[in-house]
């Protein structure tokens, strides 16, 4: 294993493991918006007790997304330092935006948010909750401007080799960043949808009869139910867009081999890119054709067109079908129960451990998408611009390792800590409630005492 592949690897554990959190907090926060101004609307006590649980959540994956933020933008400089001497100019101003218009914003009403809300006006920390969430969101905003310039470039001139910018407008707005933000805010919807529909699961599982736990698995469950069939319409969209500035990445998701004309589905294969066939393939004839070109008969171009300019098929076709599943999984599960909570009925405790067995497949989903994306974008770094290879450090294959593993232990740690965390707090908040319902029998029994007390 050559510096070249270590670095590959050590940049997609970085950026596995960072996306996870990103994916709960952008969301999250405009769920705790929901719950605080329900609260105001309402005056119901349970919405109060509804935020505070989450908003410990939140912090704790706001933490883990900004260290890991930090520890992966490092890696520019150590080992792909050909990147910033070509696009610098670009994606510099951007990471930069990023963190002036969005970081610095979270950071500061966060704070109000955790320790404020005793210290402060309801309004004032109500509004502390919406800059949060509007900071989450524009802090995507800017990292998929940057990402989305990577796959379809745009607004700039070559000089001596180095990119610069000429039309920041077209540098951000370029041709696939609304889909692929849109994209991306969806699924942190998803993501953050499950992740509470699961403990929320959890928490009744455990005996917790309070409100709390069954109005956030209501909301959970009911914005998964809304949000799944926009994902999959804008997954479409994505797609289309993908087809018309990236082919090559289509036909590896596809796993089309030949350009055709009324071009099949294929539902399942074994990609061989020794042969460049597939074996054991499953197919719905002129199907991707009509999906792709809205025309049964229309051209679909297949990888051999593209020699060695294509990724690489088998992790962008597997990818592709597990961020599908999952995303029929989360249609079928959160319709299920929403139907059956919208006719008052209760939720069996075999749905509810569904629920809980389904609290992190937002995360299963987000990461096959990206893993689409990236892969599928290579072998280059920036789109016809720079080829990954010839961004790579120099550095001897030893040093790499090295903090691979170092990254790999640390992160393997911290990931089953959090999950781990999440439902010790689940559990923790069963015991507390259960305390309170002890303490408000007994003032019920015995309210001369407790008076004296």
């Amino acid at each position: 294993m050559d510096t070249f592949l270590l670095s590959r690897i050590q940049f997609a554990a970085n950026i596995s493991f960072h996306i996870l959190f990103p994916a709960i907090t952008i969301a999250l926060a405009w769920f705790l918006l929901f719950f605080k101004i329900q609260y105001n609307r309402t005056g119901d006590e349970v919405w109060m007790r509804a935020y505070r649980f989450w908003i410990k959540i939140f912090a704790l994956s706001f933490a883990l997304g900004v260290v890991s933020g930090v520890t992966m933008s490092f890696q520019f400089g150590t080992n792909w330092p050909g990147y910033m001497d070509t696009i610098g100019n670009i994606a510099g101003p951007l990471l930069g935006y990023e963190v002036l218009t969005a970081f610095f914003m979270e950071a500061t009403f966060l704070g109000i948010m955790l320790f404020g809300i005793n210290r402060v006006s309801n309004r004032v920390h109500t509004l502390a909750t919406f800059l949060v969430a509007v900071g989450t969101s524009l802090s995507a905003f800017w990292i998929l401007a940057l990402n989305s310039w990577m796959h379809t470039p745009t607004g700039f001139e070559m000089r001596d080799g180095v990119a610069f910018p000429v039309s920041w407008w077209e540098i951000i707005f370029n041709p696939s960043m609304p889909y692929r933000l849109m994209h991306m805010l969806l699924a942190s919807g998803l993501t953050a949808a499950f992740l509470i529909a699961g403990l929320s699961a959890y928490r009744i599982l455990k005996g917790d009869h309070k409100p709390a736990p069954r109005l956030t698995l209501r909301a959970g469950v009911f914005a998964a139910a809304v949000l799944i069939p926009l994902q999959i319409v804008m997954g479409d969209l994505h797609g289309l867009n993908t087809f018309k500035h990236q082919p090559a990445k289509v036909a590896a998701m596809e796993g089309l081999w030949d350009t055709r004309e009324g071009a099949p589905l294929v539902l399942f294969a074994l990609p061989d890119e020794t042969e460049r066939r597939n074996r054991f393939a499953i197919e719905i004839p002129n199907a991707a054709s009509f999906i792709l070109t809205h025309d049964w008969f229309g051209e679909v171009q297949g990888l051999n067109d593209f020699e060695d300019e294509h990724p690489p098929v088998a992790p962008v076709f597997w990818a592709f079908r597990i961020m599908v599943f999952t995303g029929l999984l989360m249609l079928a599960i959160s319709w299920t129960c929403t139907w059956k909570l919208w006719h008052k009925k209760d939720l069996s405790p075999r749905m509810l451990k569904i629920l809980v067995a389904m609290s992190f497949s937002g995360w299963v989903g987000t990461l096959a998408g990206w893993y689409v994306t990236e892969i599928g974008r290579q072998p280059y770094l920036v789109t016809g611009l720079l080829r990954t290879r010839s961004a790579v450090t120099d550095i001897e294959p030893g040093n790499v390792a090295t903090s691979l593993t170092i990254y790999l232990t640390i992160y393997v740690l911290l990931l089953f800590a959090y999950m781990r965390t999440l439902f010790l707090m689940a559990r923790k908040a069963v015991e507390v409630d259960r305390i309170d319902e002890g303490q408000t029998l007994q003032q019920r029994i015995n309210p001369v005492t407790q008076r004296e007390r």
